[in-house]
C-alpha cells in the first residue's frame, strides 16, 4: 500500500498553507491523493492514464485540457488528446476532481482540480485574471444552514466571486485622479 502524504493545495495557498479557516492546524485546501484513491477504487492505470493523473495532482495552477495535454507529455510523449478526456471524465465520475469555470476569464474553457477536503470559494479578478481560493467557517456554517432549513443533502459546493483582486484594487488606489 502507498503511503498516506498529505498535500497542502499550492493553487489556493500560493505555496503556504492557510489555517485561518480552520480551528485546528490543518490546511483546508488539503489534495486527496489521486493515486491512492484510483489504486483503493482498484482503477487500472496505464502509464497514459497515470502521467495525466500526476499531472493534475502536482499543478501549480488551475489547467484546461489543453494545458493538461501539453503538460502531460512532458511525463508521457505518447499522450493522445482522447486519453486526457477520458482520464478526466472518470476522475469527474468517481468526484476526485472539480470542473471549474471560473467565471469564463478565458471564454468557455473548463478547469480541473483535484478535490480539496474542505470547499472553497474561487475568487476570479476580472482586471488580471487571477485566480483565488478562500475557505472560511463561514462558508461552512452557510452549506450547513441550507441543508437544515431545506432538508436538501448537499453533496457538491461551487461558488465563484468575480471581481477585482487586492493588487488590482491597490493599483488603481495608486493611479493619478484628473
Amino acid at each position: 500500500m502507498l503511503p498516506q502524504i498529505s498535500k497542502c493545495d499550492c493553487v489556493a495557498t500560493n505555496g503556504s498553507c492557510d489555517r485561518v479557516a480552520t480551528k485546528d492546524a490543518s490546511c483546508p485546501f488539503e489534495r486527496r491523493s489521486l493515486l491512492e484513491e484510483l489504486a483503493a477504487k482498484g482503477v487500472r492505470l496505464t502509464a497514459q492514464r497515470r502521467a495525466v493523473v500526476e499531472t493534475i495532482q502536482d499543478a501549480g495552477e488551475h489547467l484546461d485540457a489543453s494545458a493538461l495535454l501539453t503538460q502531460a507529455r512532458i511525463r508521457e510523449p505518447n499522450i493522445d488528446r482522447a486519453t486526457v478526456y477520458r482520464t478526466i471524465d472518470l476522475l469527474k465520475r468517481l468526484r476526485l476532481i472539480d470542473e471549474l469555470d471560473l467565471m469564463h476569464l478565458k471564454g468557455e474553457k473548463h478547469f480541473y482540480e483535484v478535490k480539496t477536503r474542505r470547499d472553497h470559494v474561487h475568487l476570479a479578478c476580472f482586471q488580471c485574471g487571477r485566480i483565488e481560493e478562500f475557505s472560511s467557517i463561514a462558508f461552512e456554517k452557510l452549506k450547513s444552514e441550507l441543508a437544515t432549513q431545506t432538508g436538501f443533502e448537499v453533496r457538491v459546493t461551487r461558488l465563484e466571486v468575480g471581481g477585482r483582486c487586492r493588487a488590482c484594487s491597490t493599483k488603481m488606489e495608486e493611479l493619478p485622479k484628473h
